[in-house]
């Protein structure tokens, strides 16, 4: 048996994921993972690549590559939103996968966790193109995805008007409308209630329940944010109205600075549209994005795309706190700088839960076809929240670790228990 299992193991490394082994690797200490532990973690169990055409414009048909992965199922049926963006790789599906299936198990969702992307700038497409993409790919995925299966979202570069015309494609191939097959949709066809803000406001309310438990006031916390898309300018309003100090704001244009702190309903206001600068308010200054994120400040937020903070940058930072509000912001290597410093993360499978906790209460609604008002979802949303948040720091200070190790902990411990369940390990 034992020789089997060792021979058998030197085929792995084709489909590991290779962050999620390095952090996997963080929690030997603290986790007593076996070799069948970690051998069932460290790579994902179903992986669907593929190479589809879209028909552009000009009458041109390009082939763009499509990637979806189900990381685990061990908790139900898997769950995570599908980004459209030009550096979407297997690699990164892979990582963002397993963070999600950390994420649902850490927020006690019945869910196992995926991702889904392609590879494309959607930037550069017309309005057309961009809709018989979105519909080449659930004409690529259906067999695969449902309700019961997996169930996809938006993410980055991708909206509700995008999971509008996915939702319609599979029930066109299905023969009725189902929409429990995608969350993250429009109202009108059956999305929910507060789910295009709940991602921020979910990481709000952890904000403020950190502030309780160190006793500051939001008048006294300096805040700067990087990204002011959908979660970043959502974040940016609420904050703002809670009476934080927001002193930068940046898109992938560049960025707006005011020590005095900036008016963030007349930045919004004033902006053209999510493609343009920001612009610039009077007593405020520009900005670049590596300059934003090593300004002097209570709490950091980056909310825009992965691997912002690095080994290089890492020693620069000066933040007391940092809220990932973007999937894996953080290096690994630059985690190690940050912790030496004394900085504490609040991570990303924690901090950004909200959107997939609004979206398990839109599957819910859709399964059962009673829909909730908006205070129920945001009642619900702050419990779901404050209760994960309360576990994670209450472990933190039990085990002398940090947030994110906490995180997996509770995350990795939960997957495990239900996986030795079914007898798989």
């Amino acid at each position: 048996m034992t020789n089997y299992y060792m021979s058998h193991c030197l085929c792995e490394d084709k489909n590991i994921c290779l962050n999620c082994r390095s952090w996997l690797d963080k929690l030997k200490d603290k986790i007593p993972l076996s070799e069948q532990d970690l051998s069932l973690l460290k790579k994902p169990k179903k992986v669907f690549t593929f190479a589809f055409p879209v028909k552009m414009d000009s009458g041109q048909v390009c082939y763009f590559d499509g990637y979806r992965v189900q990381y685990n199922d061990a908790l139900g049926p898997t769950k995570g939103g599908i980004r459209f963006h030009q550096e979407t790789d297997l690699e990164e599906v892979k990582m963002l996968s397993f963070l999600m299936i950390l994420k649902c198990a850490l927020l006690n969702l019945p869910f196992g966790g995926a991702k889904g992307g392609v590879c494309v700038d959607p930037a550069k497409l017309s309005k057309g193109e961009l809709e018989r993409l979105s519909r080449g790919f659930i004409r690529e995925t259906h067999n695969f995805i449902g309700p019961d299966i997996d169930i996809p979202a938006p993410d980055v570069n991708t909206n509700e008007q995008i999971m509008a015309w996915m939702v319609d494609e599979y029930s066109k191939i299905k023969g009725r409308f189902i929409p429990g097959v995608i969350t993250g949709k429009p109202v009108e066809l059956g999305g929910s209630l507060g789910r295009s803000v709940a991602t921020a406001l979910g990481g709000a309310y952890l904000l403020k329940r950190l502030s309780e438990i160190e006793n500051k006031k939001p008048e006294q916390t300096i805040v700067v944010i990087q990204g002011f898309g959908n979660v970043g300018g959502n974040i940016a309003k609420i904050l703002h109205n809670w009476g934080y100090k927001i002193i930068a704001v940046s898109n992938a244009q560049g960025g707006v600075f005011d020590e005095q702190g900036l008016n963030i309903a007349k930045l919004t206001e004033e902006q053209k549209d999510n493609c343009s600068a920001l612009p610039i308010l009077n007593g405020a200054k520009t900005i670049s994005n590596q300059g934003l994120l090593e300004l002097s400040c209570d709490i950091l937020i980056p909310a825009a795309i992965s691997h912002q903070i690095n080994e290089k940058n890492a020693n620069n930072i000066k933040a007391k706190t940092i809220l990932e509000m973007a999937n894996a912001p953080i290096t690994l290597e630059a985690e190690e700088i940050l912790f030496k410093k004394r900085v504490q993360v609040v991570p990303d499978i924690l901090a950004n839960a909200g959107g997939v906790v609004v979206s398990y209460f839109e599957w819910l609604q859709n399964s059962s076809n009673d829909y909730w008002t908006e205070k129920k979802v945001f009642r619900k949303l702050e419990e779901k929240m404050n209760l994960a948040f309360d576990n994670v720091w209450a472990l933190s200070q039990k085990e002398n670790c940090d947030l994110r190790t906490a995180s997996h902990i509770l995350a990795i411990k939960k997957i495990l228990r239900a996986e030795k369940l079914r007898g798989n390990i």
